[in-house]
């Protein structure tokens, strides 16, 4: 079956009310690719092993099928549960990857937590924020193959398209669509 495009007020409502998609959360254009064209994203989750490589965006539209197949991908490990993935993050990743050039794969850490999972991630460690934007499904912990981390730092600050956490013992950088922030984790 075609993927179909999501083309109208309506159809969004109806879909992000069926499928749990943020259509309403619309990207702030602090740092996406451009309105128009493509926008493809691939992702490696290292803890499950899945791979997905979508183009999620096209002709102006975002995309039903390909935002619900990055949901899964983003979703928490730990407890299976989905979320809706903030259409501004799916954007900043996007951007980020553009910038790099060439096609790259997102290696996904941390995509959507559930609250019970950053509840016991918080109890074990006071380097995960009680009010997690991972449970909004507005942050990601990533790595990309092919680019260090101090490198992959850098491209997201000048972005500014929302926090940055750095993470070097443990090899991977936070972002996120909240308000712009920094900060250097271990």
């Amino acid at each position: 079956m075609p993927t179909k495009p999501l083309c109208c007020p309506a159809r969004r409502r109806l879909l992000a009310g069926a499928a749990g998609i943020a259509l309403n959360t619309l990207p702030r254009g602090r740092a996406q690719a451009a309105t128009a064209g493509v926008r493809t994203l691939a992702f490696e989750n290292l803890h499950t092993g899945e791979t997905l490589r979508t183009v999620y965006f096209e002709q102006g539209r975002y995309l039903a099928q390909p935002l619900l197949d990055i949901q899964h991908v983003l979703r928490d490990f730990r407890s299976g549960q989905t979320h809706a993935i903030d259409l501004g993050l799916l954007d900043l990743l996007s951007a980020m990857c553009e910038r790099l050039g060439s096609p790259r794969t997102i290696q996904l850490i941390s995509g959507y937590r559930s609250p019970a999972t950053n509840a016991a991630l918080h109890a074990r460690s006071g380097q995960v924020s009680s009010t997690s934007l991972h449970m909004q499904g507005m942050a990601a912990d990533i790595r990309i193959p092919g680019c260090s981390l101090p490198q992959l730092r850098a491209l997201a600050v000048s972005l500014r398209g929302g926090g940055v956490g750095y993470y070097p013992r443990s090899d991977f950088l936070h972002v996120d669509v909240g308000r712009p922030r920094q900060w250097t984790g271990s």
